[in-house]
């Protein structure tokens, strides 16, 4: 059987479903996207016989992704992939589509009655697929056509799709092995995701685990007289969760939500030891009683309220069953630990304490390992599955085995012995192996878990993954400095890899950048830009440059920023392809870095921006210069034509701090070309990154001639900028000293006081951008901005 997806259409329009069809759509499938005819007192308004009318859930569904916040769509025209309509009219719309993915209400009579209306419309080698978060699949199975059995299985996905790197896929009795390694496929090279392969049980593996780990903390949390602050406190940051934690996680999710999952469980894992767990406690059936489910009733464990014209959040004191203000938790163990950067380690150290915070750590944190090692065999087969559906689905630091592992195997069961409970098979298992841990590697550097016949096994190295730890273990370090690491990542491809604290770009970065060039064109074929941290890079050092400012060293600064600008065009004229790798933030001069590379491989999820404004400075690495000729890319080489209109468009962009919240949305601002790729899955950007840089070789890569003639706006387009800020200062819609940040920029994309058409040289804008930069490194106003961000974490406008 011959599979593919080239179109897909999504039943169900409801939260969940209309996501998933933006999803699709972000990968570029054209889908459908169906849902019932409104029935009588709907609230839909209109002539009842028109489409409008009858398709008016799934266009609602199209409008509420298109307003959703944060984004559903990489950029909104994905939106005209998505056809709307409706189960009664446009049934026949399905005889095309390649993969049906139900998402409707989560009842198994609903989802049964469903499937024999479709199934008649699938096309002999069309995969059809639920999102159901626990509802058996073979149950569903068994009521489909025999011919159709073998191409279902479970797919379920977490929300926001866009955003949620989990997939669980679950197969049933009778699913083709060609369709379960096909969808795997799919889901993680064409829709991004990470797989987990789990078995048809209740909730799966991610919720099973997840619910009782949130039952665990509310247990613990009533038996031990701890506040709601307390717990987010301790099940937050500290122990590698969340910043939402436990009860603001619960707010989100919806306690109707969470009622019905853990209800779900415990209705159908009847042999489960820990059933009772999943019985909600009184508590949160009153709350949902009384309609207290978080965001969607505006009021949960915690609620916003107006006091004095501001905001407060007051918390829900379970006790008297009323909302009182916010306190802070007086738990000293957490201030100790906040530097520790490892998570293992932070958490060791909280559990070294004999305090309240310590207790209740370990019982949460060994009751939800327990419960997960009971599980293997049941809900996966491997720990892997498990501890990767955690981190995915419920955005854990540690899956459960790796908790196990960070804390000590032996020391963890040694303690829940001391405590008179039981150790786990599998546990008991593994003290008896060699190596007394989970995971391991050996002698070369190779990953092994351990699984359930009580040994050590290869974990397969992905061939579409570069993993940068493991190559650095095996030594393929060229060069490295406290800010930056050269690797050789193989073919003949160079890495240049940041490791700064948040990538931030300093002197030590800066060195190795003009390091890699110098590397890459005597000993590599090309080079890539990449890391594997939590962002490619938030910019420039900017505490050292406030300091520097604050001290008047404006030599230093100067150098600072010539070296800067020099080590971008170094790369920017390499004799060998740099191919730079973004991903996460990408901001000021991290997106100065990547236009400076000249070519990219981006992830999808990329928010890229120079955004130097927002703390009184312009970019001066060579990001106003090279925005500057991006947007004149666009511009007619005839005689005659104005070159105002792609002045104006790098000024917006750069002057309004715009930031792309996605990579192809990066292409609208010019961050991006259209020549530069795009890739949804964040684990496979480097193999993505490396396999363009070596084509770019292969075909006998040249760097670019040097722009020794960029036309200038000069004095007249610069007049134009700045009676656009004065107007915008007089409607109160920027601040005096925004206007004078905003001419300053104007200043250099203009080209500074020469005449309207005058063409100058790069080293020409360059020169301008470091002498603006220094300008508005001696201002006061400047030095607030930089000094509130640092403080606050957000811009001053002053």
């Amino acid at each position: 059987m011959e599979l593919s997806i080239d179109r897909a259409a999504v039943i169900g329009s409801g939260v969940m479903g209309s996501a998933l069809a933006a999803h699709l759509a972000n990968a570029g499938i054209p889908t459908v996207l169906l849902d019932i005819v409104p029935p009588d007192g709907s609230g839909i308004e209109g002539d009842p016989t028109t489409d409008d009318y009858r398709s008016a859930f799934a266009k609602q569904g199209i409008q509420r992704v298109l307003k959703a916040r944060p984004a559903a769509f990489f950029v909104g025209q994905k939106a005209r992939l998505i056809t709307p309509g409706n189960l009664e009219d446009h049934l026949n719309l399905l005889e095309d589509v390649d993969w049906v993915l139900e998402a409707i209400i989560e009842r198994m009579d609903i989802k049964k009655s469903l499937f024999g209306r479709i199934a008649p419309y699938l096309k002999p080698n069309a995969m059809l697929t639920s999102n159901t978060s626990g509802l058996s699949i073979n149950e569903m199975a068994a009521e489909l056509p025999e011919d159709l059995r073998p191409r279902f299985l479970g797919t379920h996905f977490f929300n926001p799709p866009r955003y949620m790197k989990l997939l669980e896929i679950i197969p049933h009795a009778s699913t083709d092995p060609d369709v379960l390694e096909f969808m795997t496929a799919f889901g993680a090279n064409l829709m991004g995701k990470g797989i987990v392969r789990a078995k048809d049980t209740p909730n799966f593996i991610a919720n099973r685990i997840g619910v009782f780990s949130m039952m665990a903390a509310i247990r613990a949390m009533l038996d031990g007289g701890y506040t709601i602050e307390e717990v987010d406190a301790l099940t937050g940051p500290a122990i590698g969760r969340p910043k939402s934690a436990s009860f603001r996680t619960a707010d989100i999710v919806g306690l109707d939500t969470f009622v019905h999952v853990a209800k779900n469980v415990y209705d159908r894992a009847v042999d489960d030891e820990c059933r009772d767990y999943f019985k909600p406690p009184e508590l949160l059936e009153r709350m949902v009683k009384e309609n207290l489910l978080g965001e969607k009733s505006k009021a949960g464990f915690y609620k916003k309220v107006k006091k004095n014209e501001k905001s407060e959040i007051l918390t829900l004191d379970y006790d008297a069953f009323d909302y009182r203000d916010r306190k802070k938790p007086n738990l000293p163990v957490l201030e100790l630990t906040r530097s520790i950067d490892d998570v293992g380690e932070r958490i060791r150290s909280i559990l070294k304490g004999k305090d309240r915070a310590a207790e209740y750590v370990w019982r949460i944190l060994s009751e939800s390992m327990v419960y997960a090692a009971n599980r293997l065999g049941e809900i996966a087969d491997d720990v892997v599955n498990i501890d990767n559906a955690m981190k995915w689905g419920f955005n854990w630091e540690l899956g459960p085995f790796e908790l196990w592992d960070a804390i000590g195997v032996e020391s963890a069961s040694e303690k829940l012995e001391q405590e008179g409970r039981a150790v786990p098979e599998i546990v008991g298992k593994l003290l008896s192996a060699e190596s007394k841990s989970f995971y391991r590697r050996d002698d070369e550097y190779k990953r092994y878990a351990f699984n359930m016949k009580g040994m050590h096994e290869e974990l397969p190295e992905e061939p579409t993954v570069v993993d940068l730890e493991t190559l650095k273990l095996r030594g393929a370090v060229v060069k490295k400095n406290a800010g930056a690491s050269l690797i050789d990542i193989g073919d003949g491809i160079l890495c240049l890899e940041f490791h700064s604290k948040m990538n931030a770009i300093g002197g030590d970065t800066i060195q190795m950048m003009n390091t890699a060039v110098k590397e890459v064109e005597k000993n590599f074929s090309a080079l890539v830009i990449g890391n594997q941290g939590s962002n490619f890079s938030v910019g420039a050092n900017l505490m050292l440059i406030l300091l520097e400012a604050q001290d008047g060293n404006w030599e230093e600064i100067d150098l600072v920023v010539r070296a800067f600008q020099k080590a971008n065009q170094a790369l920017k004229y390499c004799k060998r392809p740099v191919v730079a790798a973004p991903f996460g933030m990408t901001l000021g001069g991290g997106c100065e870095v990547c236009l400076g590379a000249g070519h990219v491989s981006a992830a999808a999820e990329t928010y890229m921006g120079l955004v130097e404004v927002g703390v009184g400075l312009i970019p001066a690495g060579s990001g106003c210069k090279e925005l500057l000729l991006r947007n004149l890319e666009g511009m007619p080489n005839v005689e005659g034509v104005d070159v105002f209109p792609y002045v104006r468009g790098a000024f917006e962009t750069i002057g309004m701090g715009k930031v792309a919240t996605s990579g192809d949305e990066a292409r609208t601002f010019k961050f991006l070309r259209r020549s530069d790729g795009v890739t949804l899955n964040g684990d496979h950007l480097l193999y993505s990154a490396k396999a363009m840089a070596h084509g770019l070789a292969e075909r006998g890569y040249r760097p670019p001639d040097p722009a020794m003639d960029i036309p200038v706006a000069g004095e007249t387009g610069l007049a134009a900028i700045k009676l656009h800020l004065f107007n915008l200062r007089e409607g109160k819609f920027i601040s005096e000293y925004d206007e004078y940040l905003g001419g300053e920029l104007a200043r250099i994309l203009c080209g500074g006081d020469v005449a309207y058409g005058t063409k100058v040289p790069e080293q020409y804008l360059l020169d301008l951008e470091r002498e603006v930069f220094l300008r508005l490194c001696g201002q006061r106003k400047t030095q607030e901005r930089m000094k509130y961000m640092l403080e606050k974490g957000k811009p001053l406008r002053n």
